[in-house]
């Protein structure tokens, strides 16, 4: 099977997963690339590197003739570039998933200051999970930079230069402990987007997955107290005290 790898949150900035064997990388460019959620897309990068006719029995798309485009068999008639043109010969003339002239402008803007938004938000986000690791209103906080962390050694191995802005943790209390804390807060964003340029917050517990009880919640594997933190990248000391001030008032 082909490795696919999803590497929105580390960009390439961060992390190049064909150097690591992996076959194809998606992305949301609706995130870090964009930076501003500014338009809707999506990337696929195929690496070209998987042998699909090795087991061709396994992807008839891709190794068998394809009768609505002249029965041409894709990996046969152009190699490495055989699953990219399915994707856009193929797929994008059904399925039309292709971004609009602007939202492509949007975007290309957006990866002209990616290498340094990225740098930024590694850089807070260490902070703030550093913060939140040693506050005693905290439960618990997942950031594979933190050393105790049970991804530190692959963060280390993977992304040495820094992974993202995205902190999960838990504070202590229940459901309504999480949502006293995020009313609380004054600058920090509560959406549901992430990897923006802003702070941004969610409980999914309260929000996205509201629906839930805690148990359902836990075989799902969303923690109930599970709190998304996006670090942005604004000036460290003010998403810290806004972070702070709300922790004083639970």
């Amino acid at each position: 099977m082909p490795l696919i790898v999803d590497n929105t949150f580390a960009t390439p900035v961060n992390c190049r997963p064909f150097e690591w064997g992996a076959d194809i990388v998606t992305h949301s460019t609706t995130k870090y690339m964009d930076g501003l959620a500014t338009q809707v897309g999506g990337v696929v990068v195929d690496s070209g590197n998987f042998d699909w006719l090795a087991h061709a029995e396994k992807f008839p798309g891709l190794c068998t003739p394809d009768e609505s485009y002249h029965g041409l068999t894709y990996v046969k008639a152009f190699g490495k570039m055989g699953f990219t043109t399915k994707l856009v010969a193929q797929l994008m003339r059904d399925l039309g998933s292709i971004p609009a002239p602007q939202n492509a402008f949007l975007l290309h803007l957006g990866l002209q200051t990616l290498h340094l938004r990225m740098a930024q938000h590694c850089k807070n986000a260490q902070k703030v999970a550093e913060f939140l690791s040693q506050n005693e209103k905290v439960a618990w906080v997942h950031y594979c930079g933190l050393p105790g962390d049970e991804a530190y050694a692959l963060g280390q191995k993977y992304l040495p230069n820094g992974s993202c802005g995205v902190i999960a943790f838990g504070l202590k209390g229940d459901r309504e402990t999480a949502v006293k804390w995020m009313d609380s807060l004054e600058m920090i964003n509560i959406v549901t987007h992430v990897a923006d340029a802003r702070t941004c917050v969610l409980h999914p517990a309260s929000h996205t997955h509201r629906q839930l009880s805690d148990e359902q919640l836990r075989e799902a594997g969303v923690a109930p107290d599970l709190i998304r933190l996006s670090v942005g990248i604004e000036d460290v000391e003010d998403i810290l005290d806004d972070i702070k001030q709300a922790l004083n008032r639970i």
